[in-house]
């Protein structure tokens, strides 16, 4: 039952990674830019996404450009977006995978088949959880550096915006929940190796038994 309940902990921890990733990969304040200027009624925020950048107005306007052109934009942005589409992929098929070998569910088959399957469901999140904190924390560090150089001016330096803050929560969770789903299968399979079955202990001294009896009965 506990492992169960610790099964069902990690699924759900892995749904908001899932949700939690997805969002990151769609949303567009990857990167933020408030420039304020002289008078508040003109502010301007720019934000940067992987796939398109947006304009938000303070008088209620907003617009969206798409990028179109690939080999046009950065290689960390380029890497963002192929490791951000296989975390979406990767974690997704470990929902899938993980329901059918899950213990509170009835798919998969007997035991040893569902311990199989929790496990490669675990190994894709902890995939999937890599390839999101790999892009994270690539993006991050380009904001950093750029915010810290002094040849950049001020108009056009940028700070994280909530979609690389959501990408490190859903990397953690879903690097947690693969973590449990491997763990409660591999302590399942290293119990059973440590501690054999005891009935074939007992069918072995009972035929010992049975041999010293019957001998004793020829002599």
């Amino acid at each position: 039952m506990a492992s169960a309940s610790l099964q069902f902990f990690a699924f759900i921890l892995a749904l908001f990674g899932v949700f939690g990733d997805i969002a990151a990969t769609l949303l567009p304040n990857w990167k933020v830019n408030a420039d304020v200027g002289s008078n508040i009624i003109t502010a301007i925020t720019q934000m940067q996404g992987l796939w398109m950048d947006c304009t938000w107005y303070s008088t209620g306007m907003f617009s969206c450009t798409l990028k179109y052109s690939i080999l046009s934009l950065p290689v960390y942005i380029q890497a963002a977006r192929t490791t951000m589409v296989l975390s979406c992929i990767l974690s997704a098929f470990g929902i899938c995978i993980t329901t059918v070998g899950m213990k509170c569910t009835k798919l998969g088959g007997d035991t040893d088949s569902k311990n199989h399957a929790c496990f490669a469901g675990g190994v894709c999140f902890i995939l999937a959880g890599i390839f999101g904190l790999v892009p994270t924390c690539w993006y991050t560090r380009e904001i950093i550096s750029n915010f810290l150089d002094q040849n950049i001016p001020e108009s056009s330096k940028h700070e994280p915006g909530g979609a690389v803050y959501t990408g490190f929560i859903s990397a953690g969770f879903l690097l947690i929940a693969g973590v449990i789903f491997c763990s409660s299968c591999f302590k399942r399979q290293q119990g059973a190796w440590i501690y054999p079955p005891k009935q074939h202990h007992f069918l072995s001294t009972e035929q010992e038994s049975n041999a010293g009896y019957n001998l004793k009965d020829y002599v």
